[in-house]
């Protein structure tokens, strides 16, 4: 769909700094008013989970981490040495805009936990710096280091149950933004990598923008889920100082030199799979995304549903489709998996 030069007219929409998550100090720092519940991990083998989870400290000068979901069927039925039966690894970056949430927030855990056991995989939840503290692209360099931990790490959970040559990077709105960012440095250095080999990208619901407006910006500027002045404060705060929304880390259609890098991709075989829905004000802009990497050779799947931004984790039983879809993705050889259907 193509950009549209009209700004929309935005009366009535919600005013950021007065959100109920965000207020914005005279320094440019900002006070999270919002608490998000969180979930501890839980690795203890005894309990009635049916996916244990662990976290492992990343980097304690960020006071980063992962934390690592595995079904137990999995741990249960799994011989001692790593075989082709492993499950796929999915290294997941949760959403928040960069600014807000975090891998052990309730609603991130609750959604991975899920997706781990519903794949099934095991699925490694990355917690990284988040804005305005850490601007762009402190975020991407965090995943670039959780990928490079997990290529050398001996934990357990990811020798012994994880098959580290069908991995898949997955991100959800902001975390979107990021596999894809992070799927472009990685083609750039995927000898690096050694065993670990990426077999796709899945973004879902993934976070772009762009200085120009978009027709869905315009049509759901101020729906209730994410208005509009929301998403751009929370690009102001994420991107470099004195950068604007045409900076390559939020607009992916601006002119850039990465040919190379998505000749790489193509040549690596990688395949994306981008989940969409209709009332996200950023529908558009990602279909955008698919217009282009197409154009660039790469194979890519784009999936269009009913609802609202974010709603498989606001929801969880509305996840089933998109874990079907994941299924279908990583396990091609299952069906017949279609270049373009809706859900």
């Amino acid at each position: 769909m193509s950009q549209k030069p009209q700004q929309p007219v935005l009366s009535g929409a919600v005013d950021p700094y007065e959100s109920p998550y965000i207020r914005r100090n005279p320094d440019g720092s900002v006070n999270r008013i919002m608490s998000f519940p969180t979930t501890v991990a839980t690795p203890d083998a005894d309990s009635p989970s049916p996916v244990l989870s662990k976290d492992i400290l990343l980097n304690p000068n960020h006071a980063t981490f992962l934390r690592i979901f595995i079904p137990r069927r999995a741990i249960s039925s799994s011989p001692s040495s790593p075989s082709s039966s492993n499950l796929p690894l999915i290294v997941y970056f949760h959403g928040g805009g960069f600014v807000l949430l975090s891998a052990s927030s309730s609603i991130n855990h609750d959604f991975c936990s899920e997706m781990a056991n519903q794949i099934p995989a095991v699925v490694v939840s990355v917690q990284y710096r988040l804005a305005p503290e850490a601007r762009l692209p402190a975020a991407y360099d965090d995943a670039v280091e959780a990928l490079r931990w997990l290529k050398a790490t001996d934990e357990k959970w990811i020798r012994e149950f994880s098959d580290v040559s069908r991995c898949y990077l997955m991100g959800t709105s902001a975390g979107g933004n990021m596999a894809y960012h992070v799927g472009l440095r990685l083609a750039a250095a995927v000898d690096e990598f050694g065993p670990m080999k990426i077999k796709g990208v899945i973004l879902h619901h993934p976070f772009f923008s762009g200085s120009q407006r978009t027709e869905s910006e315009v049509r759901l500027a101020i729906n209730p889920t994410l208005p509009l002045s929301g998403s751009d404060l929370m690009w102001e705060l994420a991107l470099p100082e004195g950068a604007d929304r045409d900076h390559e880390y939020c607009n992916p259609t601006v002119t850039h030199d990465w040919r190379t890098r998505f000749d790489e991709i193509g040549r690596l075989g990688w395949e994306i799979l981008l989940a969409a829905c209709d009332g996200d004000p950023m529908v558009d802009r990602q279909m955008e995304l698919v217009k282009m990497l197409r154009s660039r050779g790469i194979k890519t799947v784009e999936h269009i549903g009913e609802g609202h931004h974010g709603m498989d984790l606001v929801d969880l039983s509305r996840a089933g489709p998109l874990f079907k879809l994941m299924r279908g993705f990583i396990c091609l050889s299952c069906g017949d998996f279609q270049s373009s259907r809706k859900f």
